[in-house]
């Protein structure tokens, strides 16, 4: 029984499986879900993250250094021959064993702000470095824009090829029926069949631009294949749109308050400037605090425990006027012990504190060659500032102008397909009943594919055109 039941669980998880690569392998790709998935999966994001991260860690270690350190040292050592024991101050000869701990701190206090103006420098490096994120992500979601419409006019490109293929294989049905019949000459067939012929290479290079089209935008995505990977085809009918109202000036304005590189740029030119006032801040005086507390131990520390005892007379060398010699008392050495350890710990005990001045007088230019660097780098973020918004500025005229061009070209386009469409059915008419030649239709069927392609172009340039006109003006990117 137990047997039955494991086997129906293990068939019913690979049922669940297969169906969820089935819908995996079945799933058709909207504009956003490709947005999403480059977003989640681009290296090149994932690379500017991380160094916004890095430049977080720079703006957390300029706070911290505002912050007093403090450092404790510990040392176990033996000296071996002549030396100085620097508790006992005494000379020695054997071997001394000394141990030493301390724990010291130090501050500064004013160093010309230059810790303070590098802390909003970090900052302001930090939020030009998010706004850099968010430009690469604008960037990329342009970029997969126009890698999805390119593969909507690939679709559309290769459907029109390939309508346009079974129209003239009918006629080639057709005219083989009238060659037959003894109502057309062969001529008229190996010309339909050379239309049909050029016609099929149309479409096989239709194709291969669709699957090229397919590749590049799954590249983009970092998918490993493009088996399976299917998009969805949105509506896009622009018929009867009327040319664009807004402005190129409002929609500049728009921009410049809302696209992250013109924040980027000015958050940088915000981090130069105060880089240059921490540059002049190397030229002021430098006051620090430090302090110290330490202690040790040394084997040659030792403490009296009993007085000197009386020994005898003995001559000192001196003799009297008298010519007798002159006695000193001898006394035996005081009895002495090692300190204990701990004892030695109480009273090795060392305090220090004070305060510290450094003026600086010349350091080979070198705080002046900062200042320099500093200020020409200001110069530079101003002017990448100025041209980040003149290139936007290019960009909107320049997507606007081709805007109106194509919604122009597109009613031209539009106009010209249906008047060609309904020469070409007039063409086609003639045609059947043997009044015109296959080189006047074959130049007439040439006239409406080129009429088709003319209005696919104009239709995909245009809703490009606006798709980048929305951006500017902060609008998703969708369908």
């Amino acid at each position: 029984m137990n047997s039955v039941r494991f086997n129906g669980i293990l068939l019913l998880f690979f049922f669940s499986f297969n169906i969820i690569q089935a819908q995996e392998k079945n799933q058709v790709w909207t504009l956003e879900q490709c947005i999403d998935y480059a977003l989640k999966n681009n290296i090149q994001i994932k690379q500017s993250e991380l160094n916004a991260d890095l430049s977080k860690a720079n703006l957390t270690q300029s706070q911290a250094n505002l912050l007093p350190s403090l450092n404790a040292n510990a040392s176990h050592s033996y000296n071996i021959g002549r030396t100085i024991d620097r508790f006992t101050n005494q000379f020695a000869d054997a071997q001394v064993l000394s141990q030493n701990f301390s724990i010291s701190t130090d501050v500064t206090l004013f160093s010309g702000l230059q810790n303070i103006n590098t802390i909003q420098q970090n900052r302001y490096t930090y939020l030009a470095n998010k706004y850099d994120i968010d430009k690469m992500k604008n960037d990329i979601s342009l970029n997969i824009a126009t890698a999805y419409l390119q593969v909507l006019f690939a679709m559309e490109s290769a459907t029109n090829a390939q309508n346009q293929m079974g129209i003239t294989a009918s006629v080639v049905e057709r005219t083989k029926k009238l060659v037959d019949a003894g109502s057309a000459a062969k001529g008229a067939l190996l010309d339909v069949e050379a239309q049909l012929a050029s016609e099929e290479l149309n479409y096989t290079n239709a194709q291969n631009q669709l699957d090229i089209a397919y590749l590049s935008l799954a590249q983009l995505l970092n998918l490993t294949s493009t088996e399976n990977f299917t998009i969805a085809i949105p509506e896009l009918n622009i018929a009867n749109q009327p040319i664009l109202e807004t402005s190129t000036t409002q929609i500049y304005n728009t921009a410049v308050a809302s696209l992250p590189e013109v924040k980027s740029a000015e958050f940088k030119l915000m981090s130069a400037d105060k880089a240059v006032k921490a540059a002049w801040g190397g030229l002021s005086p430098r006051l620090s605090f430090s302090a110290s507390y330490g202690t040790g131990y040394s084997g040659l520390s030792k403490r009296v425990t009993g007085a000197p005892t009386f020994q005898a007379y003995v001559p000192n060398g001196d003799i009297t006027s008298a010519g007798d010699t002159v006695y000193t008392p001898y006394f035996s050495n005081p009895a002495t012990e090692q300190i204990p350890y701990f004892d030695q710990y109480k009273d090795n005990v060392n305090k220090s504190f004070g305060f510290f001045l450094t003026v600086p007088l010349f350091n080979r230019l070198q705080t002046k060659t900062a200042i320099d660097r500093a200020r020409i780098q200001k110069l530079n973020a101003e002017l990448t500032v100025e041209s980040t918004k003149q290139q936007i500025q290019k960009n909107i005229q320049q997507a606007y102008s081709d805007a109106n061009a194509a919604l122009k070209k597109y009613s031209a386009s539009l106009k010209a397909l249906n008047a060609m469409t309904e020469s070409f059915k007039y063409t086609q008419q003639r045609f059947d009943v043997g009044l015109m030649n296959s080189n006047d239709y074959n130049d007439a069927k040439n006239k409406l594919i080129k009429s088709q392609s003319d209005l696919l172009q104009a239709k995909f340039d245009y809703i490009f055109k606006t798709k980048v006109l929305d951006f500017y003006q902060g609008k998703p990117l969708k369908f």
